[in-house]
């Protein structure tokens, strides 16, 4: 089970994008509302996530994936039960992927040292040990990061990539039509 965790204020294209791709390659992800049963988006947009956080499970956790967007990272790294899974996920070798500002959690985690990463412009101070590369997506072992909603396909292409295989993922963006 993968986690994508929406908290008010998420980058609406960096979470759902990703998680489309992911579901298209069979990956059986959950959305996670760490702000309630709703989630408003950045822009607007009002999300039902698929459960509360209070129902998050570390049976079978394959990965944690955390969207950027304003104030949206703050409240997800305002959460101790996010911070909590992230840290699970990246000790025990699973998938943790951020999303332009979300990295700055990974960075204030300390999940960087000496990783190449990426981030949303203005946020590489946050990235507290890593090489900060600037490319659109960074895969560092079980760390993937992501420079902003722009590279939100290519996110979840990492995603697959690295959890299934660069074919799989390759044939999800085909056949959604991106090459």
């Amino acid at each position: 089970m993968y986690y994508l965790f929406l908290a008010n204020g998420f980058e609406i294209t960096e979470a759902m994008a990703p998680l489309d791709i992911m579901r298209r390659a069979g990956l059986d992800v959950k959305t996670v509302g760490v702000t309630g049963s709703e989630v408003q988006s950045s822009h607007g947009v009002t999300v039902k996530p698929d459960m509360d956080l209070s129902e998050l499970s570390y049976d079978n956790i394959e990965g944690a994936i955390l969207p950027g967007g304003m104030p949206g990272t703050r409240n997800l790294e305002a959460s101790e039960k996010v911070l909590a899974c992230v840290r699970y996920c990246y000790d025990n070798g699973k998938l943790v992927a951020a999303i332009c500002a979300a990295p700055s959690v990974f960075g204030h985690m300390n999940l960087l040292n000496g990783k190449n990463a990426t981030c949303f412009p203005g946020f590489e101070k946050d990235l507290y040990g890593a090489n900060h590369t600037g490319a659109h997506v960074e895969t560092d072992g079980n760390v993937i990061t992501a420079k902003g909603a722009g590279c939100a396909l290519e996110f979840g292409h990492a995603i697959v990539s690295r959890e299934l295989s660069k074919d799989v993922a390759d044939k999800v963006l085909s056949d959604m039509q991106c090459f």
